[in-house]
């Protein structure tokens, strides 16, 4: 038996995840602050304590996305090999996923509409552990496509039940 190594995995995520990231900051900062800034027109009285949390709502959501999804796409890796499924999430808490191919039970993907306009994709490889399953977020459409066949191809070959 060979020991394996913890290391980074090798790929980065699509460079459309950048602006797909920003789009989603984008929308969330809207859903707090357009009905803030559209009551505090419409409430005279309470304008300051409406309008106020509006302007630092926009405030935070530009800066969030000026600076998040570069720091994100700097940090977030993904790969997947004959043996396992590697993941590498997190920004001050990093974390390791390493799904061995023996415990793969389902492998998804998934297209929101945001995510369809960029030509991106969600592979979800679901795993026995109760840790939850494995998301690379952010692949090209077609190349996670060919990776859920692959994994399927890879998973049926390799022996194990995955419980």
């Amino acid at each position: 038996m060979t020991a394996t190594r913890l290391r980074p995995p090798k790929n980065r995520f699509d460079p459309r995840t950048l602006p797909w990231w920003r789009v989603q900051i984008a929308i969330t900062t809207a859903i707090v602050a357009v009905p803030l800034t559209v009551l505090g027109l419409l409430i005279p009285p309470a304008r300051p304590w409406l309008l106020i949390p509006a302007a630092l709502s926009l405030l935070i959501g530009l800066m969030s996305a000026i600076i998040m999804p570069t720091w994100w796409y700097r940090v977030h890796r993904w790969e997947i090999t004959d043996t396992a499924v590697y993941s590498l999430t997190g920004y001050f808490w990093r974390t390791w996923r390493i799904a061995p191919m023996s415990r793969i039970q389902t492998v998804d993907t998934t297209r929101g509409p945001v995510q369809r306009s960029f030509g991106l994709s969600t592979l979800v490889v679901t795993t026995a552990s109760s840790a939850g399953a494995v998301t690379l977020q952010g692949l090209d459409h077609e190349q996670a496509a060919h990776l859920a066949e692959q994994l399927t191809e890879l998973t049926d070959a390799t022996p194990g039940d995955a419980t």
